[in-house]
């Protein structure tokens, strides 16, 4: 009986001893929400317009519909994840070598509307969209359907586009990556203003700037009328009053006559051959001093106003304005170490050269 009493002891103490690795066992109970949260883990991204959005932590297939987006994805080291794109990136000559995946993906959008059978067969499960593809009701109906997160990206500033690229960078796990390209970034607009605040108003350069084409341009509110001030410049097309046509900004010749820029910046290639070569345009002091400058294309087209590479075009832009205030500035050597340090790549001498020439890096439509 003792025997039979002491055996019982010893399984007694030996279930008191497993009881705690039990759940039922130790007091506390499990959360049901914090188990399924660990096999289907999200993280909480805000877009551009608010939205806070449940991104699947660890995203694997991701649809950038917006250019801006598939440049952004690829310098924070996540090309490979892109199956998905706009027309915009198959276009860009050294984005298509620096990201190979781009030749393959699929183009499920066009004109800011979806073909969402196409996106659906590209099985992402991240989608970056444009802020007017989200404007369109329709259009976001429809993307609520599929029931695959996405982000709507729209930028009208600097400080906009640094926020744009943090949530981008935190809905691909890659915010250690973005957090290191915005000090860049910082570092870049603290350098240009520091540089030009002396400036007085009255010696700052005139300039226009063509965005496309050659009188299309842009109001206030806008990235590049952002880094163009930041830069020291008078920007003749701000605060002015411009024809609205299709969601586009333009300015009469006779109006831009009437500025007369010292300086015109444009960022397509062959309309500085245009102005350059239009009787129409010879009594501007820019074209008779050949002052016309073709932006630099690398990736994007610097200073655009959908631009990533913006800290680039401002450091290329504000030594070409102010050379005596930006010597030190060795453009074709910053461009090489942004290029090596985020997107991975050793821009050739030809590339480099093609690059600040702003010809031949994109693809004609």
């Amino acid at each position: 009986m003792k025997a039979r009493a002491s055996g019982l002891c010893l399984i007694l103490i030996f279930l008191l001893l497993i009881l705690p690795v039990f759940p039922g066992c130790t007091g506390k109970t499990i959360d049901s929400e914090a188990v399924q949260s660990a096999e289907n883990q999200t993280i909480q991204v805000t877009d551009s317009f608010g939205r806070t959005v449940e991104v699947p932590a660890g995203v694997e297939r991701v649809a950038t519909l917006y250019a801006f987006t598939g440049h952004v994805t690829t310098l924070l080291g996540k090309g490979e994840l892109i199956v998905a794109v706009n027309r915009g990136l198959k276009r860009d000559i050294l984005f298509n070598r620096i990201n190979p995946v781009i030749a393959a993906a699929v183009m499920p959008v066009a004109a800011d509307k979806v073909n969402i059978e196409e996106l659906l067969r590209a099985e992402p499960d991240l989608v970056f969209v444009q802020g007017s593809v989200f404007r369109d009701e329709k259009e976001r109906e429809k993307l609520d359907k599929t029931k695959i997160p996405y982000l709507a990206v729209e930028f009208n500033g600097i400080e906009e586009q640094i926020s744009t690229i943090e949530a981008i960078g935190k809905a691909l796990g890659a915010s250690d990556t973005a957090s290191r390209y915005l000090d860049y970034y910082r570092g870049v607009l603290d350098l240009v203003q520091k540089r030009v605040a002396d400036i007085p108003e009255s010696e700052k350069i005139r300039i226009y700037h063509s965005i496309n084409e050659a009188t299309r341009t842009y109001g206030r509110d806008n990235l590049a009328a952002d880094w163009t001030t930041m830069a020291g410049v008078i920007n003749v097309s701000l605060d002015q009053e411009l024809r609205l046509l299709n969601n586009n900004y333009f300015a009469g010749l006779e109006q831009i006559l009437l500025w007369d820029p010292e300086l015109i910046l444009v960022n397509e290639d062959g309309v500085a051959d245009y102005i350059l070569t239009n009787i129409q345009w010879s009594p501007l002091q820019a074209v008779k001093n050949d002052r016309i400058h073709q932006m630099p294309v690398g990736v994007s087209r610097w200073g655009h106003p959908g631009s990533l590479e913006t800290p680039l075009g401002i450091l290329w832009a504000s030594k070409l304005f102010y050379p005596e205030l930006f010597a030190d500035i060795d453009i074709s050597a910053e461009t090489r170490k942004i290029y090596r340090d985020f997107f991975g790549y050793d821009l050739s001498d030809e590339e480099l050269e093609s690059m600040l020439s702003g010809r031949g890096m994109r693809e004609a439509k």
